[in-house]
């Protein structure tokens, strides 16, 4: 069944056992309690006739009201007790105020007691006295069917805050696991391609030197190649554990440890230089901010790692720059290699330029007239988000 129609179909079986309870209640009364006299069959088709309404006092109040007010008056005028149907009017006048707007509250209510009081007149003082103690429980019924009204006004106004609370927590939480997925991507693409150009170049470089000629074995060359490889599995393994380690973590995001920067850059140079590649390094920084310095640190690794693998020179020289300039570091790497133009596209530029705009920089890469490649990077060095790596 829809959730909607099983919820509407309880909520009128609760108004349907009320108006029965209430009209055994009236019942009672009418025959023990109050003023007036008992009822004869009309005064009992009266009283039980007005709580039938009642049924629907949600769905329909002023309905109802217009409904049940023609019976209770009349049940009133042949002097019936009067007290009979008071539980029922009590609870309709609640409803009313509980379901509308105060405007609306205010002219039945005042439309209800100029009523009684003009049916009230005949009787004269007395009248007059009795008129009075029934507009205050008018009054306070409805006073309490507005006050729980602004209550679940409220109440709903706060749920519906908390809900909205929540659900950016919840989007928050699957922004900061998304960027980290791509921050985790992102350096294990840099990592194991770098490495793995290079432990490439090197094979090639051992594979060379056992074919060139077998019966004059450089074995010196051969040793150096694979100390080469061994050293750069040492390396890719060292990071990959720190890498690996984040995905473990169980503290804030932001306890990564120390971030590679600056300071990390001859360091690839060497590595790009044991690979065959000529490499001029210029690093004209001081301090830089942690996530700029890793940025410019990915950017240079990822360029140098295309170079190498993509340069289609023996001779390939490669020229890296990284200067403070008007509030940015700038960060230029260009080779002049055969194929670097005509590299594939890959996940190495995505790279680049997502960790460029994770501080706020700019990115432009491509070929050079005739041959050779060129990256060039500008990051604002005010542009030092935590997440950005």
């Amino acid at each position: 069944m829809n959730p909607v129609r099983a919820t509407t179909m309880s909520v009128r079986r609760q108004d349907v056992l009320l108006a029965a309870g209430l009209a055994v209640l009236a019942s009672v009364v009418a025959v023990t309690f109050g003023s007036g006299r008992r009822p004869d069959t009309l005064g009992w088709t009266l009283l039980l006739a007005l709580h039938v309404p009642l049924a629907w006092r949600r769905r329909a109040p002023l309905v109802v009201l217009g409904v049940m007010i023609p019976l209770i008056a009349t049940f009133h005028e042949h002097d019936y007790n009067h007290s009979a149907p008071t539980g029922a009017s009590m609870v309709l006048l609640y409803t009313v105020a509980a379901t509308g707007s105060v405007r609306r509250t205010v002219i039945v209510g005042c439309s209800v007691i100029g009523l009684m009081v003009a049916l009230k007149l005949g009787d004269g003082m007395a009248g007059v006295a009795e008129s009075f103690q029934i507009a205050g429980w008018v009054v306070s019924m409805l006073i309490l069917g507005g006050y729980l009204r602004v209550h679940r006004q409220l109440t709903k106004a706060a749920l519906e805050r908390a809900e909205r609370a929540e659900r950016t927590r919840e989007e928050e939480a699957r922004r900061r696991v998304a960027e980290e997925r791509l921050r985790i991507a992102r350096d294990l693409h840099d990592l194991l391609a770098h490495s793995i150009t290079l432990i490439g170049v090197r094979t090639s470089v051992a594979a060379h030197v056992l074919a060139e000629d077998p019966d004059r074995l450089d074995r010196a060359a051969v040793a150096r190649a694979l100390d080469d490889i061994a050293d750069t599995c040492r390396s890719a393994r060292g990071e990959l554990r720190t890498t690996l380690e984040v995905l473990r973590d169980d503290g804030p995001p932001d306890e990564r440890g120390p971030l590679p920067g600056l300071d990390g850059l001859p360091d690839l140079a060497a590595t790009a230089r044991g690979a065959g590649a000529k490499v001029e390094l210029a690093v004209l920084a001081d301090a830089v901010p942690a996530a700029v310095g890793a940025a410019a640190y990915r950017i240079v690794q990822e360029a140098l790692t295309n170079a190498v693998r993509h340069g289609g020179r023996a001779d390939l020289t490669v020229r890296v720059g990284v200067r403070e300039r008007d509030g940015a570091l700038h960060v230029d790497v260009t080779d002049d290699g055969l194929g670097s133009g005509a590299a594939p596209p890959g996940f190495g530029l995505v790279g680049m330029r997502e960790r460029v705009r994770s501080v706020g920089g700019t990115l432009t890469a491509g070929p050079l007239d005739g041959a050779g490649f060129a990256v060039n990077a500008v990051l604002p060095l005010r542009a030092h988000s935590k997440g950005a790596l």
